[in-house]
């Protein structure tokens, strides 16, 4: 089945459908590893037919993608719901806690689920998200620092391509704990750095 002729759950019916096999997706991966999800299983757990599960998903790596979209959004919610609530050093472990953590599932699932969205979509993805983030906050909150796109751009990526980074490298064996408090250090001395020139800025130093 091609793309084009793959079936859009825009009914109740079908979402249902849809939200089932993405479900079993997640808890299979969650119990047992990437090693063995195969869609055979996924349809099994779902209660779908394998023929059913492909008239939503072109394979595996496809219903994986989908639950990275998700985790990705949600994260970004999450980031763009704390900065508006606290824009200051307060908010900064939490920030880098959600990233770390995601919102469900361990951090092996949720590193999976990361990887499946950069392959089917692409590094593009990231850019997406730094401008959805920029459209959820924009005039919805005054900032006591200026915070430019380019700003915005540090804050949205450093964490998460650090930790990608990280994950990409499990032979440095890096402590999860210590290299939250070095992320910390690192978003909370940025924005220490943008308040004081913003306010700089403000009184007419150069």
């Amino acid at each position: 089945m091609t793309e084009k002729n793959r079936r859009n759950p825009s009914q109740p019916r079908a979402q249902a459908t849809v939200e089932a096999i993405e479900q079993a997706t997640f808890q299979i991966l969650e119990a047992e590893g990437l090693a063995k999800l195969t869609t055979n299983r996924i349809a099994e757990r779902a209660g779908v037919s394998i023929g059913t599960l492909y008239q939503y998903f072109a394979d595996r790596d496809a219903i994986l993608a989908a639950l990275g979209q998700q985790q990705a959004e949600k994260i970004r919610q999450k980031i763009t719901d704390i900065l508006l609530d606290a824009p200051h050093s307060d908010s900064v472990r939490v920030i880098v806690q959600t990233v770390m953590q995601g919102l469900e599932g361990s951090p092996e699932t949720n590193s999976i689920l990361s990887d499946a969205l950069i392959r089917k979509q692409g590094q593009a993805v990231l850019t997406r998200h730094h401008l959805a983030f920029l459209d959820s906050i924009s005039g919805r909150a005054e900032y006591d620092f200026a915070l430019g796109r380019e700003s915005a751009f540090i804050l949205t990526h450093v964490v998460t391509c650090l930790l990608r980074a990280a994950n990409a490298q499990p032979g440095l064996a890096l402590s999860r704990e210590a290299l939250e408090d070095e992320l910390v250090l690192l978003m909370h001395s940025y924005l220490i750095a943008l308040d004081a020139r913003a306010k700089k800025q403000a009184s007419g130093g150069a």
